[in-house]
């Protein structure tokens, strides 16, 4: 049982991952577990649970609900119980708390995305993703009202989410999600705005995958693992400041987060991405992203038998 005097109640005082389990393995554990003790530190913790004591409880966890494939789990990692109600982090006495959250949640679901019409978005309005000398959007804390207001904005104009400006004006990320775009710089490149839909055949050596600079984001791990692939698949790629006309005139857009893996764009505020269907840059980048999960199994944790 959580105790209303935990720090996550009485303060939001906490940060947390996503995690996926994919046929009895856990994707990219290590590096969520690398961020969350990151922000715990930036956060100054203290008596934090182990990596050890941590993955040892998600393998309890996991075993005790039998899920090796087909799960989500939400860590959440809070400065601990207080011994009076206080955000005062002195009264912190019993060392961290930790909340394992697994689901039975597919990759598409109610709670994600559609990966193969895509999605919406709409521009978030007076919600702005703040700079580190506001708050370092680094830290992968729970204080996520940031992301609520816009999320709450995109419920009601009927879109899947909110794309949230710096305070510049340049595009930063969605309140759930990273952001890429694609450019193509000739027009044969992977396949004519004719609104034929992507097979994922197409040459794609004159596209340019460009994605924001995280200076006012969180850097995602499905985002870095992207960038690698794209990488290894000779895409050329750009990180960079990114306007929004940039992105309502791009040839193809994807999100990429660990719930959803990577999600076409197809309208933004009313205008159509090109040709209003998944392009062929976005679905190789998926069909290289299903791959690793597979394949690439120094990027996953094994899952020990349940007894």
């Amino acid at each position: 049982k959580i105790s209303p005097f935990d720090s996550s109640v009485q303060g939001g005082d906490a940060c947390w991952e996503g995690v996926r389990v994919y046929n009895g393995r856990i994707f990219h554990l290590d590096h969520h577990l690398n961020r969350l003790f990151r922000s715990a530190k930036a956060l100054g913790f203290e008596n934090v649970h182990s990596r050890k004591e941590i993955t040892d409880a998600i393998f309890r966890v996991l075993a005790a609900n039998g899920m090796r494939d087909g799960a989500h789990m939400r860590l959440t990692l809070t400065r601990g119980e207080k011994c009076t109600s206080s955000m005062n982090p002195y009264f912190n006495v019993y060392g961290t708390t930790l909340i394992i959250l697994p689901e039975w949640k597919p990759t598409e679901g109610a709670t994600t995305y559609d990966n193969e019409k895509g999605i919406s978005l709409i521009t978030a309005g007076a919600c702005r993703r703040s700079p580190p000398s506001t708050l370092d959007n680094k830290i992968h804390h729970n204080n996520m009202i940031q992301n609520i207001l816009p999320k709450i904005q995109a419920n009601l104009a009927g879109a899947a989410d909110s794309i949230m400006l710096d305070t510049e004006g340049f595009v930063s990320e969605t309140n759930a999600t990273n952001l890429f775009m694609v450019r193509y710089d000739n027009s044969q490149c992977c396949y004519e705005h004719n609104g034929l839909e992507s097979t994922g055949e197409g040459d794609c050596s004159g596209a340019v995958l460009l994605t924001p600079t995280a200076d006012h984001c969180l850097p995602g791990i499905t985002r870095e693992t992207v960038l690698i692939l794209a990488k290894e698949l000779e895409i050329k790629y750009e990180v960079r400041r990114v306007s929004l006309s940039e992105f309502y005139s791009a040839d193809e857009v994807f999100t990429t987060g660990t719930m959803g893996e990577l999600t076409p764009v197809t309208k933004i505020d009313g205008r159509v991405i090109g040709s209003g269907k998944k392009g062929v840059v976005t679905e190789k980048l998926q069909q290289a992203y299903k791959r690793s999960i597979d394949t690439r199994l120094d990027w996953s944790t094994e899952i020990p038998p349940f007894c």
